[in-house]
């Protein structure tokens, strides 16, 4: 099982660990195919290609600024895909707060707030 931060590892390329080496290379080349895609839209863009496509070019096809980028601007939709699009009791937590303040989640979603808790932020992996 895989946590919302092995999720952000994964697509920022910091960590990939997977016992299959042949089934990890493979998801690290369909990412790098993803970013690539991404990068050449920013350069067929609308607005300031050139700056875009030199700020992102890291000169080993790995897009890592740009998929640094893309996580800290997409984080809050992939938690909201985790959590509002778990069906069938498959969501993790049912309760927002704890002890007498703690409260039931609507419908298997998120709590008030909209945000990714600050705890699944770049939890450290310990080997």
């Amino acid at each position: 099982a895989r946590s919302f931060a092995d999720i952000g590892d994964i697509i920022r390329g910091k960590d990939l660990y997977i016992r299959n080496k042949g089934k990890r290379e493979k998801i690290e080349q369909k990412l790098k195919e993803i970013f690539k895609k991404i990068h050449e839209e920013l350069k067929n863009g609308k607005t300031n290609k050139e700056a875009a496509k030199d700020h992102y070019q890291d000169g080993s096809g790995n897009f890592f600024k740009l998929r640094e980028d893309w996580w800290n601007n997409n984080r809050e939709m992939v938690w909201y895909a985790i959590t509002c699009g778990a069906g069938g009791g498959t969501y993790f937590r049912k309760t927002c707060g704890s002890g007498r303040d703690a409260i039931r989640t609507s419908n298997q979603c998120r709590c008030g707030s909209y945000k990714v808790p600050t705890y699944f932020n770049y939890v450290p992996q310990y080997l």
